[in-house]
């Protein structure tokens, strides 16, 4: 075999300053037009666990780890061993007439966290565990309905997309997948209206939602979990993000003691390297989908259980067991809660701030003092949830923190961090959003010159 001498990280290097100019080309131009109007086209360069760095060699403390799949921090060193050793071992990869080990010793990891649950089916991604989700609930229960929550986000294929309630990401995509029922997350009056007809396959939900970080009443998932006992409704727990010791357990629905009918799980399965989905059930539902030998491939996907992937997942449950990352995020989560909580009183603009373990949003809201009232308005009036982009944008250029605003329109900052991160970490985020926070409040100044300059370009966007 004639080797090429390949080096794809040196192309890297040789091609980055070009990033941006072959994204605008041949990809998504829009996404290079965003960052560098907020100023986010900084070139990062190298991630090591929980930080990133620029082409100048400027160190930035990630919050938005991929959308979450850096629980175990980037490029982490066991990770990186477990898909060498699996690359060398030249492993019959994908004979898909044949069975995989490494899925089945997977599998069998994971069933040890949840021990109610007996089988597992595996998927390349979130959105495709949802799909899977979709169609085991509608061919183990026969109805054709599935319901979901308001300001719910479950991914951006079809079914998914048809369970997200989002306008921006619906508009221009419907009509969506018929039989998807909305009510208001929260509401179990409305839930049961809902299933009482009997038509409804499976009612999902995510534990704390992610767009907005919006958390259940402790009341809620009980008694959403009893009513779909009640008329025979499945009930699928959404911990494509809250879950993998997120929130500071394992799953998030270990907060309020239920055991659903499915758990969907992803992002940090993949340790950041391999996408990975994973959706866990009972054998009985398992069962009425494969439930004989010509339909034992009547769902599944080509790459799903591809030796990489499932040593990833292998590899990252090792970690977060071997280091306590679980207990990290709860207590790192409850000291970063506490300490930016004790802020609220101090400024106007801060509602609140909410979440479990290392998923935190923190909330603002209209002011009351006449001055910052104009100002907000203003801002409010060219585009809904604006402001907040006041506080990301430097937090991002004068504190080197990544952070993310948890949805379209909202005013909450998302926070979700890898799970290593360290006290001095949370010290950095507290003085951080103390000094951004500071500056918002006063008129005229610096912040509020960037929100003239962002109502700019708002309105030259509507025009």
């Amino acid at each position: 075999m004639v080797s090429s001498n390949l080096d794809v990280s040196e192309i890297f290097v040789e091609r980055e300053g070009q990033r941006g100019a072959m994204h605008t080309r041949h990809l998504n131009e829009q996404l290079v037009r965003v960052l560098k109007t907020i100023g986010y086209d900084v070139g990062f360069q190298k991630g090591q666990g929980q930080y990133l760095f620029d082409r100048q060699g400027a160190r930035y403390l990630d919050l938005l780890s991929g959308f979450g799949v850096f629980a175990i921090g980037r490029n982490h060193p066991d990770l990186r061993k477990a898909l060498k050793s699996v690359l060398d071992a030249d492993l019959p990869n994908l004979v898909q007439l044949d069975v995989s080990t490494l899925a089945g010793v997977l599998a069998e990891r994971l069933l040890e966290y949840v021990p109610y649950l007996d089988k597992v089916f595996f998927a390349n991604s979130g959105a495709e565990t949802v799909e899977a989700a979709i169609k085991f609930a509608r061919g183990a229960t026969g109805r054709p309905g599935i319901v979901y929550c308001g300001h719910s986000f479950h991914g951006l294929s079809y079914g998914a997309l048809s369970l997200t309630d989002d306008s921006n990401f619906r508009s221009g995509f419907e009509p969506l997948l018929p039989g998807c029922t909305p009510i208001p997350y929260n509401d179990l009056e409305a839930l049961e209206k809902a299933l009482s007809s009997r038509q409804v396959g499976a009612f999902i939900v995510e534990p704390i939602q992610g767009k907005g970080v919006n958390m259940p009443t402790d009341e809620f998932l009980p008694g959403a979990l009893a009513l779909c006992r009640k008329y025979g409704t499945l009930f699928i727990a959404d911990e494509i993000q809250t879950g993998i010791g997120r929130t500071g357990k394992f799953l998030a629905i270990e907060h309020w003691g239920i055991e659903p009918d499915m758990v969907l799980l992803a992002k940090a399965l993949s340790g950041g390297h391999v996408p990975i989905g994973a959706l866990l059930t009972r054998k009985n539902i398992f069962d009425k989908i494969f439930n004989q030998m010509d339909r034992a491939v009547v769902h599944g996907s080509t790459f799903a259980k591809n030796d990489l992937a499932m040593a990833a997942g292998i590899a990252t449950l090792d970690v977060i067991k071997a280091e306590k990352l679980v207990e990290n995020a709860a207590k790192r989560g409850a000291e970063l809660r506490l300490a930016l909580t004790r802020m609220v009183p101090g400024y106007e603009l801060m509602k609140e701030v909410r979440g479990k373990g290392l998923m935190i949003g923190v909330e603002f809201g209209p002011p009351k003092s006449l001055r910052l009232k104009a100002s907000w308005n203003l801002l409010e009036t060219a585009n809904k949830g604006l402001f907040c982009q006041l506080i990301t944008v430097p937090l991002f250029k004068d504190h080197k923190i990544l952070t993310q605003v948890a949805g379209h329109g909202l005013h909450t900052i998302k926070l979700l961090p890898p799970l290593v991160i360290t006290e001095e970490d949370c010290s950095w985020i507290e003085r951080s959003f103390d000094e951004v926070i500071a500056g918002s409040h006063k008129v005229p100044g610096a912040i509020w010159s960037l929100g003239k300059t962002l109502v700019d370009n708002a309105v030259r966007k509507s025009a």
